[in-house]
């Protein structure tokens, strides 16, 4: 009997665990699970060269699965994005996502890519 309660309270510790550690529902952003799983409206090419991006602002709209692509140009780099929850994407990446939140977020390089990285920022407005 007392080793059956034990089999059942790791059962449930493990339940538990596997519960907790899941990936969650986000509301602002949601992934793709492949580029093939939504039809995407858009590509945004984030294009990067020591110690700037390409604009200062990249647009899309809310609702729309959208392909966020990082090409360096020169150097290192990586973006991430404040207030999005979202992944920060590294050189050459590319990632589908759904922004369901309209609004204007940062993207700033989130790799150490010399004296003016604490400059290079730029901002995605979701219309």
């Amino acid at each position: 009997m007392l080793r059956i309660t034990w089999v059942s309270v790791i059962i449930v510790v493990y339940v538990i665990l596997l519960t907790a550690c899941g990936a969650s529902k986000n509301e602002v952003v949601q992934s793709a699970l492949s580029e093939e799983s939504k039809t995407i409206a858009n590509e945004v090419v984030i294009k990067a060269t020591n110690w700037k991006f390409d604009k200062a602002e990249y647009r899309i709209k809310k609702g729309e699965a959208v392909k966020l692509t990082l090409d360096p140009e020169s150097g290192v780099h990586s973006v991430a994005f404040k207030g999005l929850g979202m992944k920060e994407l590294r050189s050459g990446d590319s990632e589908v996502v759904e922004i369901n939140k309209a609004g204007t977020y940062e993207l700033f390089c989130n790799t150490m890519c010399g004296s003016g990285h604490a400059n290079m920022k730029a901002k995605l407005i979701v219309e």
